[in-house]
């Protein structure tokens, strides 16, 4: 259940930014097993002087040119799929032209208490999931 935020340059232009979401959902599904059906994204643009990225940490990038995605998805993959998917959206992004020295990608997990989609509740509740999902 990912919900994925791309920060961008403002000048990135919008179907180089649609490209880049379809890429990480479908690096998501093979890599961590996300349910295709779970595709949301905002994408977030910023002017390049608002982009305040070392040029060099661990790895050369262009701030003015990097994007950054955050991807907030429930707990239990493992550092094997992690690392696979961080391997594969970069591999992705070198197939549609994007540098993928560019990029920047982190992780934030949560459990199934953590999310509500209708008023209904949690997800946690509306599947009727255990304390051990917690």
């Amino acid at each position: 259940m990912p919900f994925n935020k791309l920060h961008v340059p403002s000048n990135l232009p919008v179907e180089t930014c649609r490209a880049i979401n379809d890429l990480l959902h479908d690096s998501l599904v093979d890599t961590c097993g996300v349910n295709p059906e779970d595709y949301f994204c905002l994408i977030s643009r910023y002017p390049a002087e608002d982009m305040i990225l070392h040029p060099t940490y661990l790895g050369k990038r262009d701030p003015a040119s990097t994007v950054i995605f955050e991807i907030v998805l429930l707990a239990g993959r493992s550092d094997e799929q992690k690392e696979a998917l961080f391997k594969d959206i970069r591999r992705r992004l070198r197939a549609i032209g994007f540098n993928p020295e560019n990029s920047i990608v982190f992780l934030v997990e949560n459990r199934p208490i953590d999310w509500s989609f209708s008023e209904a509740g949690s997800v946690k509740s509306v599947l009727g999931l255990s304390a051990r999902a917690d």
